[in-house]
């Protein structure tokens, strides 16, 4: 199962009603995924073909604390970068390279503006569309749920 797969399969996840679903291939990869209503996901542990255990970390929703709502007319025209994975946010390629992009920049359709590393793999973000650089909702490796913000962009 290749990563488009599983993009797949948790995308579908988030816009089923199914609150659980565990799947085993032949392979001996075993995928389980529960939600809640804060839209938590979780993978289990699972043995790959080597046989050496691999384990995933779970990330988990901070507490909402005090979260005043404000309707700002703004907000509508921007559009959102976000999170296609669970994993940690890498705003350069290196930690002593400059930023894929930073507020100002102008980011054309296809361009890599992060990188999100999930389980070891360096995955290359990029932008859905074209635009400028509005807000950069993260910090360099923080950890990313699916679905997080990561840019604004109008």
């Amino acid at each position: 199962m290749d990563y488009k797969d599983i993009k797949k399969l948790m995308d579908d996840m988030g816009n089923s009603k199914l609150e659980e679903l565990e799947i085993e291939f032949p392979d001996g990869i075993k995928i389980s995924m529960k939600k809640s209503e804060k839209r938590e996901v979780i993978v289990e542990p699972h043995v790959i073909e080597a046989g050496a255990p691999m384990t995933v970390p779970v990330v988990k929703p901070q507490e909402e604390k005090g979260i005043v709502a404000v309707e700002n007319k703004k907000e509508e025209n921007y559009k959102i970068i976000k999170s296609p994975m669970v994993g940690t946010f890498y705003a350069s390629s290196a930690p002593d390279k400059d930023p894929f992009v930073k507020v100002g920049d102008k980011i054309a359709k296809g361009q890599v503006v992060c990188i999100v590393e999930a389980m070891k793999l360096m995955n290359e973000i990029e932008s859905e569309f074209d635009g400028e650089i509005v807000e950069i909702c993260v910090k360099n490796e923080d950890v990313v749920e699916y679905g997080t913000p990561l840019f604004k962009v109008k």
